[in-house]
Order: structure tokens, then C-alpha cells, then sequence
């Protein structure tokens, strides 16, 4: 095979030792290195004195992000690549042997790296997840409130939506409290929740004991430390955020999407999509289209794979906030394919789409236009009538259609 490379380096790297196999023209050395700042700055020095211009590492777990942080711009081309696309042959499998492996592949030009944003951008990324975990981390305290409820037969979410809300939470710090009166307690409804009084009451009798108020009092003030921590990161992102406004202006105009699913999706995929020839490529690397598995011409299973989790979760709910807008095209999509296929296989559609348009606006700059809850039938309009005609036909009815002026 050509020679792409001819000073690279190969690292397999661990929580604890880092393997590196340097290949020159002068033939291969190999060093085992720790993993702290000090010897990773040693590793560092080692390549550059031996002049080398590429290096290609594992995606292992986040053992290989301080390795990265290190050696970027120090003059280095760095790749991270997917450990599924450089297995080593097997029964040759050592630590030594990995290394010499990747840098083999490196020196040949047969590896492809993943996308690595810069560092401001992965800084934001660490921000935005941390407080999609917050946010799930609130939502499990609040599940168990309603379990709370619940076993001390308290039946408020049966009526109210938010337990959480101004109304229900005020009901619920007069339980912490020791009110134990359902009328009084009915009478802290506030807004469209006052016009079930009479529900209330029935649903706030209960037998509400002093280690329930222990505990829904512990809950509560865990779900405003959680509010809190949300709030205050939220103003770390929106100021982290700010060359993106442009951006999030966009991608907020569609239909259903807010300003939080613009910004956790943009987090993930920037906003230079030059690095993504073709909307394909961003939707096969995010793992939102259907997967190839064809073999003896036969068509096998067409799972997407797994892909940027972050992103696919922030896609599918923006896919279901975007469902929900009745005259839209993205309802209209759903709609179609769920008729056939299911709903999860229906939203997923939806993701890929969704992810299509907001590569389009990124790239051109335009602005999203919806193609309306119509769009399927007027591709083909012929079809529809066809249709239309024999399901009256077979309901016994003779139908003669005209074309309006």
C-alpha cells in the first residue's frame, strides 16, 4: 500500500498509561507513557522532536479528551476515530500491538476522523449537557413527589396537570405545613384551576403522615436547588451563546422549536457546516436516517445505530414539540408515516427531517418557509383523486369529479 503519512503516530490510550508507536522512515519506536499533565507534556515533546506531523488516537470513553486538549495546537494533525472502524486482527491483541496498529492504518491513510469541535465549542457542549442532566435529574424528583402522593393517597395530579405549578405547589407547602383540610386547601387554587374547587377537595383527601411531610419537604426544596442550578446555568449558556443568536434566530422560527432546542442542537453540530458536504452526511453521522444491511439481495434490518445521543434526543423532542403545530408539514409527516410504520419510527422520520432543514438554514442562510399540512397531496394530485374516487365507489356511491376554475 502507498504511503500517505511518513512521520505519524499511533496512541492507545487508557485511564492510566497512554501506548504510542511513532513510524518514521528510519522504522518504529514505541513508549508507554502515564497519563497526568506532566508526562502527557513529556509525550508531547517526544513527537515533536521526532518531527511528527500526524497522530491518530481511539474515541475511548473521555480518557482520550485531556490527551487532545494537550496536544491541540501544538502543529499536530490530530484524529480521534471510532474504535469499531480500526479493530486489529484477531488473537493480536495487546496494548503494543493497538498502537502499532493505528499508526500502521494512519501511515496508510485509512483512518477518517470523527468531528471534534474547538474548545470553546466543546466547553459550551459540557455546559448544554449538564443541564439537559439537571433538567432529567429535577424531572426524577418529581416523579417521585407524585409517588408520594400517591401513597398517601392524594390524588391532586389527577386534576391538576402541574403538580408543580403556582397552584399545586402552594397546596403542596401547606401539606408540608400539617393542613390536612381538603377545603382549605382547594381554596390556594389559582387561575382556570379554581373552577375545580369541588375536585380538589375530593382529590386532596388523604391520610398525609408526619414522615410524608418529611419527605415531600426534602423533595421540594431539591426541586429549587435544581430550579436554581437550571437558571443560573441557562444565563452561563446564553452568554456563551451569543455568537450564535444569528442562528438560534433561525432555527426558532420553525414551527414548534424553542430557543432551548436550538441551543442544545446547536452545541452538538455547530454552525459551520462545511465540515458536512451533503445534508446525508450529517444525518448518517448523527444516526437519524436508516442504516444499510443488504446482503444476497436481501434488504436486513435498517436501524439507524447509534450516534451523537445528545443530538438524537434533543432532535426527537424538538420532533415532537414541531408534531404538534396541526397545519404544518412536519405534522402532515408524521401523520403519514406513522399510519404505516408507527409512532417511533414516524418521529425519528421527523428528527432526520427536522435536522435536514436546520443543515439547509445553517448553510444557505435561509429562512424556514413551512410547506403546509397539504404538501403530500399536491405532489400528486391524480393519486389523491384516484383514491378518493374508489373508496366511494366501493361505499356504493357513483362519483363524477371536476376540476374547479
Amino acid at each position: 500500500m502507498q504511503v500517505v503519512h511518513h512521520r505519524c503516530c499511533g496512541l492507545d490510550v487508557h485511564k492510566k498509561t497512554v501506548v504510542a508507536c511513532v513510524l518514521t522512515a528510519r522504522g518504529k519506536q514505541t513508549r508507554t507513557f502515564g497519563t497526568t499533565t506532566r508526562e502527557l507534556l513529556e509525550l508531547a515533546d517526544w513527537l515533536a522532536e521526532g518531527r511528527i506531523s500526524h497522530v491518530a488516537m481511539e474515541s475511548t470513553g473521555v480518557y482520550w479528551m485531556p490527551l487532545y486538549n494537550l496536544l491541540e495546537g501544538q502543529g499536530l494533525e490530530l484524529l480521534v476515530v471510532n474504535a469499531r472502524h480500526i479493530k486489529a486482527v484477531p488473537g493480536r491483541k495487546t496494548d503494543v500491538k493497538d498502537a502499532e496498529w493505528i499508526a500502521d492504518l494512519l501511515r496508510h491513510g485509512l483512518l477518517r476522523g470523527s468531528f471534534i469541535p474547538d474548545r470553546s465549542q466543546r466547553e459550551l457542549r459540557e455546559l448544554v449537557r449538564y443541564r439537559r442532566t439537571v433538567i432529567d435529574q429535577r424531572g426524577d424528583v418529581v416523579r417521585r413527589i407524585h409517588k408520594l402522593l400517591e401513597g398517601a393517597n392524594v390524588k391532586l395530579s389527577d386534576v391538576a396537570t402541574d403538580i408543580l405549578g403556582a397552584s399545586g405547589r402552594a397546596m403542596l407547602q401547606a401539606l408540608v405545613a400539617g393542613s390536612q383540610h381538603p377545603a382549605e386547601l382547594a381554596g390556594l387554587a389559582r387561575g382556570s384551576l379554581k373552577r375545580k374547587r369541588s375536585q380538589l377537595e375530593l382529590a386532596l383527601e388523604g391520610s398525609f403522615g408526619a414522615h410524608q411531610r418529611y419527605l415531600l419537604q426534602h423533595q421540594l426544596g431539591l426541586v429549587e436547588y435544581l430550579e436554581q442550578e437550571i437558571a443560573q446555568l441557562s444565563v452561563e449558556i446564553e452568554d456563551r451563546m451569543r455568537p450564535f443568536e444569528a442562528a438560534i434566530g433561525m432555527i426558532d422560527g420553525i414551527a414548534g422549536l424553542g430557543r432551548r432546542s436550538a441551543e442544545a442542537i446547536l452545541a452538538e453540530i455547530g454552525q459551520d457546516m462545511s465540515r458536512f458536504p451533503t445534508d446525508k452526511h450529517i444525518s448518517s453521522w448523527a444516526k437519524v436516517c436508516p442504516g444499510n444491511n443488504e446482503s444476497a439481495g436481501k434488504r436486513r434490518s435498517g436501524a439507524a445505530g447509534q450516534g451523537n445521543p445528545w443530538l438524537g434526543s434533543a432532535l426527537v423532542e424538538a420532533a415532537w414539540a414541531a408534531v404538534r403545530q396541526r397545519e404544518s408539514y412536519f405534522a402532515a409527516l408524521y401523520q403519514r408515516i406513522a399510519a404505516r410504520r408507527g409512532k417511533k419510527r414516524a418521529i425519528v422520520a421527523v428528527a432526520h427531517s427536522l435536522l435536514i432543514v436546520i443543515y439547509h438554514m445553517l448553510q444557505d442562510g435561509t429562512v424556514y418557509q413551512d410547506l403546509g399540512a397539504n404538501h403530500f397531496d399536491r405532489l400528486n394530485r391524480e393519486a389523491v383523486a384516484r383514491r378518493s374516487v374508489r373508496r366511494l365507489t366501493k361505499l356504493g356511491y357513483t362519483v363524477t369529479i371536476h376540476e374547479a376554475a
